[in-house]
């Protein structure tokens, strides 16, 4: 990733949520109070389809938005691949891998009216290699592709189809300690604020309203520029 101002800001933030699932209304709403922007990573073969999870004991929804719901819910923001039907690809075959994200890039594209340039692997744990990214990267037309593995800091990336977000918004004690550095940062050079997730996961404990503690504490800050991914990649 070279190393970019965005509108002559030296800081920004941006955020991630995968999945597409119902609950990404809500969280949409709160973005939208804060001017905030996000990126949400869609399975286009599971759309439509109700279901539930359980996580921590706890029984979550797990419902997904309809094709024709999926434009409207979404607007204002970027949506990105996230696979057809979310499978480890490192457990795919390399043809595999093409059709499961170019699949859900082209049905995407057609969904939203615009060109998805990006993804999230799907999956925890190890959900992506080497090898994965690089078929990412030269066999489809997307521009980055973000793992799961947190940094804790803010340094810019150099390889886009393994990028690594900052911090999982579950873990309320990095994020806020994390936020209260970066509002604090004083710099010369780019730093990036990568905040993922999924929307479901604030109903297993209803930390909604924490985590609406953390979008005022990090918006509309004048030296902070806030955009989708592919925007603080300085791809649209």
């Amino acid at each position: 990733m070279e190393k970019i101002k965005w509108n002559g800001k030296n800081k920004a933030v941006t955020f991630s949520y995968d999945d597409g699932v119902k609950q990404d209304a809500r969280l949409i709403g709160l973005f939208d109070k804060y001017s905030l922007r996000s990126t949400f990573n869609i399975n286009s073969g599971l759309l439509s389809r109700d279901g539930s999870l359980i996580r921590e004991g706890v029984r979550v929804d797990h419902s997904k938005w309809t094709p024709e719901e999926v434009r409207e819910v979404y607007k204002g923001h970027e949506v990105a691949v996230h696979t057809l039907t979310h499978p480890n690809l490192c457990d795919l075959s390399r043809e595999d891998v093409i059709r499961e994200v170019d699949g859900d890039r082209v049905r995407l594209s057609e969904i939203v009216g615009r060109d998805v340039v990006g993804m999230a692997y799907p999956g925890g744990g190890v959900n992506c290699n080497q090898s994965v990214a690089d078929t990412v990267r030269t066999e489809t037309p997307l521009k980055y592709a973000r793992t799961t593995i947190a940094t804790n800091d803010f340094e810019i990336q150099d390889d886009l189809f393994l990028f690594k977000p900052t911090v999982h918004h579950a873990n309320f004690g990095d994020l806020f300690e994390l936020l209260k550095k970066f509002v604090d940062l004083k710099t010369d050079e780019p730093k990036l604020f990568y905040i993922w997730g999924h929307s479901y996961e604030f109903d297993i404990d209803d930390s909604w309203g924490l985590f609406e503690d953390f979008l005022k504490g990090i918006s509309l800050r004048d030296d902070i520029f806030y955009g989708t991914n592919a925007e603080v990649f300085g791809l649209v």
